[in-house]
């Protein structure tokens, strides 16, 4: 929702959240690095794309496994303590990563970032409501997805351009640097919100039977796995399939994070009049732009139209099903719901990169896009059928 003139938005309010936004996008910098720089990854240790990928795998497993038990444990720290803990252990992993020496001890890093992202995700989007005035919820978390967005923009990007000029583990070594400036931000402005009552395992059933939330969680897992299978292998496609040079794929990627930009705008703008309507066209944006990855690949502007209808629809996407969790889930309990949200978005990401991985290795990667569509089809489905129907329901708030 945007700011009236009437009701501008206070300096207390836009600093902490403006040092979360910087959090997301060095946190999503962080994860998608590794996807624009898969080959000379794969190449320092000798193996190849399809087993270095295996480590956005792991990493996406990591935190599936992590959102949950860390997240009950974090619950009883306060806010501020906790998202600069959080971005500290981020600092470290990252660091770790720089010096890795073999590939194990890499993933062996990557596992520490994952553990900082797990709890950042849980909490990003409710603490950023709770930092906002009632009316600037939505501006709020539009802030806060943006982050990612730009990390596509220019944090992949510029991070892709880096590692080919000095290395890919110059790329790891600046984002570390760049969040422990994010850390000193979070310290001077992030307030000193009261912790919620902490969340237990005995009240996990609530959630269980909140029926809208459990088909949000489905639909989440489908789009997230037919979005990664094509996503985690999109360098060597627009390489080997399209045919774009280096300098081109940078681009196609830097045009994905700028319509990403233009999906968290239309979050802002849209979705509080239109919610479930904004949500199905998100989903369904996101299985029309895999189908059409390989049909549109002989096309000069065809990778370049279906980063746009991706990266619109995969960031409102994103934004919409988090304001939905946070909506349908009492307040106390929002941040365990977001913690099973993100780890369900990351076995979502587990499934799929192994899935591209298969696919890779099978029919090759020109097929990723198809096999990822027909997966985040069945999410568009669910969401049509199953998810927009509870969601309307007059019985949920």
């Amino acid at each position: 929702m945007p700011t009236s003139a009437k009701n501008p938005i206070s300096a207390r309010e836009l600093l902490p959240l403006l040092a979360l936004t910087l959090s997301a996008f060095l946190l999503n910098t962080s994860e998608f690095v590794p996807i624009g720089l898969l080959t000379d990854i794969a190449g320092t240790f000798g193996l190849t794309e399809s087993g270095a990928g295996a480590m956005i795998s792991v990493y996406a497993w990591a935190v599936a496994l992590l959102s949950l038990p860390l997240m009950l444990v974090a619950s009883r720290l306060p806010p501020r303590r906790l998202i600069v803990a959080v971005l500290a252990v981020f600092c470290a992993g990252q660091a770790l990563s720089a010096v890795a020496p073999t590939f194990e001890l890499l993933v062996v890093a990557r596992l520490v970032v994952a553990a900082a992202h797990a709890v950042f995700w849980s909490v990003a989007s409710p603490f950023a409501v709770r930092v906002a005035a009632p009316e600037r919820s939505s501006l709020a978390m539009s802030l806060v997805v943006t982050g990612t967005s730009v990390a596509m923009i220019f944090g992949l990007p510029l991070g892709r351009a880096l590692g080919l000029a000095l290395g890919w583990r110059m790329t790891f070594a600046c984002v570390g640097g760049a969040a422990a400036v994010a850390v000193l931000a979070l310290l001077a402005s992030f307030p000193r919100l009261r912790a919620a009552e902490p969340f237990t395992l005995s009240r996990l059933p609530e959630l269980g039977r909140n029926r809208p939330l459990v088909a949000l969680y489905a639909t989440t897992v489908l789009i997230a796995g037919g979005y990664y299978t094509g996503y985690s292998y999109i360098e060597p496609f627009f390489a080997q399939v399209a045919q774009l040079p280096a300098d081109l794929v940078t681009a196609a990627l830097t045009v994905f994070g700028v319509a990403g930009l233009a999906g968290s705008w239309l979050f802002s703008r849209l979705f509080d009049a239109h919610r479930t309507t904004f949500l199905c066209a998100a989903l369904a944006g996101v299985a029309a732009a895999l189908l059409l990855l390989l049909p549109l690949a002989g096309w000069a502007w065809g990778p370049f139209a279906v980063c746009v209808v991706w990266g619109v629809s995969a960031t409102a996407m994103n934004a919409a099903a988090q304001a939905e969790v946070i909506r349908v889930t009492p307040v106390a309990a929002s941040a365990v719901a977001m913690s099973i949200f993100s780890g369900l978005y990351n076995i979502g990401i587990g499934c799929g990169s192994a899935v591209g991985g298969l696919v890779c290795d099978g029919p090759g990667v020109g097929m990723v896009g198809v096999a990822g569509g027909l997966v985040a089809g069945a999410g568009v489905l669910l969401g049509v059928m199953r998810l927009r129907p509870l969601l309307d329901s007059p019985q949920h708030p």
